[in-house]
Parts: C-alpha cells; sequence; structure tokens
C-alpha cells in the first residue's frame, strides 16, 4: 500500500518585501551612527579635558617648586616670531618631569636652542598628553616636530609674545599667584589650539605652544579648517581653536577645566586673558 507524505509548501521572499527590509536597516543605521560618533566624541572630549587637567596639575607642581609659574618661553630677546631662530624653550618643555616624562627632560638640553642638532631627538617625540584625541595629527610635515594641541595664554589681545604681556605664560614670564589680581578661577592659563602641519612643535615657545584670547575665529572659539596651511605673518600669534562643536576645553590657574562655548561673548573672554584688568566676569560663564 502506498504512503502519502503531506506536501509541505515554502514561501520565499518577494523582491519587493527583501527592498523593504533592506530599506528599515538602512534607516536604523542612519540614525544609529550620528549617536555613535556623537558618543565617540564624547569620550575623545573628556580625554581631551583630562590632558588639560593634568598640564594644569603640572603647571601647580611646578609652581609649588620654583615659586612661580614656568616661563611661557625663554629668550635673551623679544618680541617672538614664529622662526626656528632663537632659544625659544617653551613652558611644556618645562613641565616633563611633571608629567612623567623625566627621561625626556633628561634627554633634552637646556642650554642650547630648541632647534639645535643635540634637540632633535625630543623634538621630533609625540607625547600623547600634549594631543587632542580628535585631532587626527602628531608630528609636522617634516617629521621634525612633535605637535600640541594645548596652549599657554600669553596675552589677552593679538600681540607679539613679548615681556610685557598681560597673560600667564610669556616671554621669560615668572608669574606667581599673588600676580593674578584678577583671580585664578577668572584666568586662563591653558586652552586648545589647532596646530599647523608646519608648526614647530611642542619644544618651540613660539606660536606653535601660546596663543592669546584676542582673537575669535566666526565669533566664537571653534576654528575648523585646513590644518596644513599656514599663511600668517611670523609676529602672528593666534588665538586657541578646537576640533570639539560647539567650543572648546580650558584649563584656568586655579585648576579647573572648562568647556567654553563658541558663543562666549568676545570681551568676556578677552577679560579670561589678562591676569590682572580689575573687570568683573559673570560667575556662570
Amino acid at each position: 500500500m502506498a504512503t502519502n507524505f503531506p506536501s509541505s509548501s515554502r514561501r520565499a521572499f518577494t523582491l519587493v518585501e527583501l527592498l523593504v527590509v533592506i530599506a528599515i536597516i538602512g534607516v536604523l543605521v542612519g540614525l544609529l551612527l550620528p549617536a555613535v560618533q556623537a558618543a565617540r566624541e564624547a569620550a575623545r572630549r573628556m580625554s581631551c579635558s583630562n590632558n588639560i587637567a593634568q598640564l594644569t596639575l603640572a603647571t601647580h607642581n611646578y609652581e609649588f617648586s620654583m615659586e612661580h609659574l614656568p616661563p611661557g618661553t625663554t629668550n635673551p630677546t623679544g618680541p617672538i616670531a614664529n622662526t626656528p631662530n632663537g632659544e625659544h624653550i617653551s613652558f611644556l618643555v618645562r613641565l616633563l618631569p611633571y608629567i612623567e616624562q623625566q627621561g625626556t627632560a633628561d634627554d633634552f638640553d637646556l642650554t642650547a636652542s630648541v632647534y639645535a642638532p643635540v634637540n632633535a631627538k625630543v623634538r621630533a617625540y609625540q607625547i600623547s598628553a600634549f594631543l587632542c584625541p580628535s585631532f587626527p595629527f602628531g608630528i609636522n610635515d617634516e617629521k621634525t616636530a612633535g605637535l600640541s594641541n594645548y596652549a599657554g595664554c600669553h596675552h589677552d589681545v593679538e600681540a607679539p609674545i613679548d615681556e610685557d604681556n598681560n597673560g600667564l605664560l610669556f616671554l621669560n614670564s615668572e608669574v606667581r599667584y599673588s600676580d593674578i589680581y584678577d583671580g585664578s578661577s577668572h584666568t586662563i592659563l591653558i586652552g586648545e589650539m589647532i596646530p599647523t602641519l608646519q608648526s614647530l612643535g611642542w619644544v618651540s615657545g613660539t606660536r606653535s605652544t601660546l596663543r592669546n584670547t584676542g582673537t575669535m575665529v566666526g565669533g566664537g572659539i571653534r576654528m575648523m579648517g585646513n590644518a596644513a596651511i599656514d599663511e600668517n605673518p611670523p609676529e602672528f600669534v593666534g588665538g586657541f581653536a578646537s576640533e570639539h562643536p560647539g567650543g572648546g576645553n580650558f584649563g584656568f590657574a586655579d585648576g579647573s577645566v572648562r568647556f567654553l562655548s563658541q558663543n562666549t561673548d568676545p570681551q568676556i573672554f578677552t577679560y579670561l586673558g589678562h591676569r590682572a584688568d580689575g573687570e568683573f566676569v559673570d560667575e556662570e560663564m
């Protein structure tokens, strides 16, 4: 006797159904990617803030040891031009022993120019604490100088780096906390910057590691652009800038780190760069 097996019918996806599923998946991925990118940027911004906190703490430790803040740059004469001629030892070089870079500090010859052959090895060294995670470069285009995304505040307006500047880190400076008349919580010590790929590097106490609060780009702090181009004259210093959307991280002389919006009032921003202008700054800035 023949046995009859039940026939099973299989129904496949139609082309329309498959296209609808693919479209839904595409929409979900499109919604998810910005959230992932935002989360990554938030993590990079926090890491950048931690770098600035480390540098401000190192500056405080230097001050405790030397009884004054480190000089922003050193040179027998001023003003400082953005050229590889001169002593130009940056404040970041002075901070090396305070950020667990004692070996790097020992390899650097403080009696020579930062551009001297004896300092070439250290000059090309890339230090992660000096680099913002949102910035894609770590060394200049000639591979001779490690870059820094963090600069000391030398002045409150755009002017050459010199001994008469009003900031905290400038030419041959030895600022004490008693000199900060406006209060350490109202005075910028270190802020973010975007170096060019022609930068003289973190060892150089030029505009490579010093900036002022007198230059506002597009009415804000943030400057997005091509980091590979530098068309400014050597005497120009420039302002702070950030790769983070909406503003930038700044370390104040009291050790605090704050994210200043790109919509900060330019006049208030200028006040924050002057250590003793006597101007009032809103506590809720």
